[in-house]
């Protein structure tokens, strides 16, 4: 029998299908049983085309065998099958493809019936196939089409060409023998002749193909004529038995009222390797321009590696079943990795290999309808459920802040309505809508205070002035949350603004604005000297008109705030960032009694109001919650009081 060779370009471009196109080996495998469920679902769509009865789609199935002595792999199929013609022109071209050319053909055909199901086939580049040389030296395909009575052999070592001659088969469809290579110090290629490897790349990629995918495999049982002795276990026998690898029917493609809470729960953990029920579960199937079905689930707990660089994104991909991507990143938006699941979809434009996507309108169709979605699902779990809400938010509350304070902002009409803070009235967690709600019409500004803990916020002496005037407060306590407000800017044209604004005292009205200038009029010699005695300490000293009870406060001007301060220089950098702090003093309080009479009272006077003013500062440290900067300066100060 003459070799020929192949139509395509060259010996290079076989090599390139073999050594270039295909990431993992295993790969091969997924490639072949798709073949095999085209064939099949060829046959079934010609049989109802002509009115063939004889046709049943329970007969159809794929056989998987495996030989370890022989080193030989067998996947069989009892579908359409290829005439001497076809297995010239699929297998004898490179990128040719037998499916493409049935799903063209009978592209118009069936639009409307509900078979054309029936044509969803898998291969459309005719390269699949080829990924058999990646782990076989030589590749025998046998095939006998459907109606025919002559069957034909395909026989190839690779790029030196092939054969075609006349066999023998019983029954329609295509045989395709593996003559696995040898194992090589770099390469382990036994393994694919093991059963638990061709069983673990079933149920990994091929497990919804929907034909039975059926091997032969190893039992024990008790042998039957064995008696056991006692304090012994009975003597076993091993057989085999032909068992089906696959699930078929995929979770997600069952009538929605057929499937439980339960079911999905159980898919969910043991598809994840999770141990815990997800909190939400979204379903959702979209017809139109990006068809697909999508199966999310939100975990009821923080993985263990969430905030670590080895934390991966992405749900898994399949088409038409078969899996193509084990996390498909593009689908979600960071904000919401903690989401898991798949996406179904026969309309994806995949690269030519199948393991990856072309980054095309169809997939940023699918992945901008997911995010509208998850937040639709999302905000009803809020509605309806406000304590399981809070404790998904406890969990992944922060990726979403992560996301609002991301990309300048730009997503904050996706997540603003998402995000919960601390109320200083409610005792509880509110959302920005519920803090709104309750906004008088003299109002102007959604107030924050930022801080370690609600209780050492809810102490701050920055705090009383807005509590005075029966304002509501967000208290915030994640390191994150106060640059996300900033970023954000305002909610719904309401400005957010930090309880230790400088610009706050305006608020104030205007005969308290009043008060306040002429008494920092009548003392500005002795604010000045509290600022030349705390030098570089403090921009500023001044008369505050925001506390009621307390001597003093620190508060800030510019972009960046006390707590701000603290978070940027607990980051790893040599970068040391200040705020311009301003002490504030209670015009009203004994303390600034104190310090006027210390201050007239001449040189030694002044000494005291150094000592006064340093201690004035530390106590405001204290209170924000910053360290002190000279604790030995700070112990002496408070030494020279107790002695005097």
């Amino acid at each position: 029998m003459a070799k020929k060779q192949f139509k395509a370009e060259s010996k290079r471009l076989l090599d390139l299908m073999i050594n270039s196109i295909y990431t993992h080996k295993e790969i091969f495998l997924r490639e072949l049983i798709s073949n095999a469920s085209d064939a099949l679902d060829k046959l079934y769509y010609q049989s109802l085309q002509s009115g063939d009865t004889g046709i049943k789609r329970s007969d159809f199935q794929i056989n998987v065998a495996a030989d370890k002595d022989a080193r030989i792999l067998t996947i069989s199929d009892n579908g359409i099958g290829m005439s001497k013609e076809d297995l010239e022109a699929n297998l004898g071209t490179i990128a040719k493809s037998g499916s493409l050319a049935f799903k063209e053909e009978h592209s118009d055909e069936g639009k409307d019936n509900k078979e054309k199901k029936a044509i969803d086939i898998i291969g459309q580049f005719g390269v699949g196939f080829y990924s058999a040389f990646m782990v076989a030296d030589e590749v025998v395909v046998t095939s006998k089409a459907y109606g025919s009575e002559q069957s034909y052999r395909w026989q190839s070592k690779g790029a030196d060409g092939y054969t075609v001659e006349e066999a023998e088969k019983t029954g329609h469809g295509t045989e395709i023998v593996l003559h696995i290579k040898e194992d090589t110090e770099g390469e382990n290629y036994s393994k694919f002749l093991e059963e638990y490897t061709i069983r673990n790349l079933i149920k990994r990629y091929s497990d919804y193909i929907r034909y039975p995918i059926q091997m032969m495999v190893e039992k024990h049982r008790p042998k039957e004529d064995a008696e056991p002795e006692e304090g012994k276990a009975p003597e076993m026998e091993t057989y085999m038995e032909l068992e089906t690898l696959n699930t078929m029917e995929p979770i997600w493609k069952r009538q929605k009222s057929k499937v439980k809470p339960e079911d999905y729960n159980e898919y969910y953990k043991g598809k994840f390797g999770d141990y815990e029920d997800p909190v939400k579960i979204i379903r959702t199937s979209v017809e139109g321009v990006s068809s697909y079905t999508a199966l999310l689930f939100i975990p009821g707990h923080t993985p263990y590696d969430y905030y670590t660089k080895d934390y991966e994104k992405g749900l898994q991909l399949y088409s038409s079943g078969v899996m193509i991507m084990e996390k498909c990143k593009e689908l979600l938006p960071d904000y919401f990795n903690f989401v898991k699941g798949l996406v179904d979809s026969q309309d994806l434009s995949l690269n030519i290999s199948r393991e990856t996507l072309q980054h095309d309108r169809q997939l940023k169709n699918i992945a901008k309808n997911l995010e509208k979605k998850i937040k639709k699902e999302l905000l009803d779990f809020l509605k309806e459920d406000r304590e399981g809400y809070e404790k998904f938010f406890d969990n992944f509350g922060r990726q979403i802040k992560y996301g609002l304070y991301d990309d300048f902002g730009m997503h904050k009409e996706v997540l603003a309505d998402l995000v919960l803070f601390y109320s200083s009235m409610e005792k509880k967690r509110i959302t920005f809508d519920e803090y709104i709600a309750k906004m008088g019409e003299d109002q102007k500004y959604i107030y924050y205070a930022a801080g370690e803990s609600i209780e050492k916020i809810d102490m701050l002496p920055q705090t009383e002035f807005i509590k005075d005037k029966g304002y509501e407060i967000l208290y915030l306590t994640d390191e994150i949350d106060e640059f996300v407000l900033q970023m954000m800017r305002d909610y719904k044209e309401k400005e957010f603004k930090s309880v230790s604004a400088e610009d706050l005292a305006e608020e104030g009205s205007s005969e308290q604005q009043e008060t306040i200038k002429k008494a920092e009029e009548e003392n500005k010699d002795l604010l000045a000297f509290i600022k030349e005695s705390l030098g570089d300490q403090v921009t500023e000293v001044k008369l505050s008109p925001r506390l009621k009870n307390s001597p003093v406060c620190l508060t800030t001007k510019g972009g960046i705030s006390l707590e701000m301060e603290k978070v940027l220089n607990a980051m790893p950098t040599d970068q040391q960032v200040k705020a311009e702090r301003i002490l504030e003093i209670n015009p009203d309080h004994e303390v600034m009694k104190t310090l006027q009479e210390a201050y007239a009272a001449g040189e030694d006077g002044k000494e005291k109001v150094k000592t006064y003013a340093s201690l004035l500062y530390n106590q405001s440290l204290l209170i924000c919650g910053l360290s002190v900067d000279d604790p030995v300066k700070f112990s002496e100060d408070i030494c020279k009081l107790i002695v005097k």
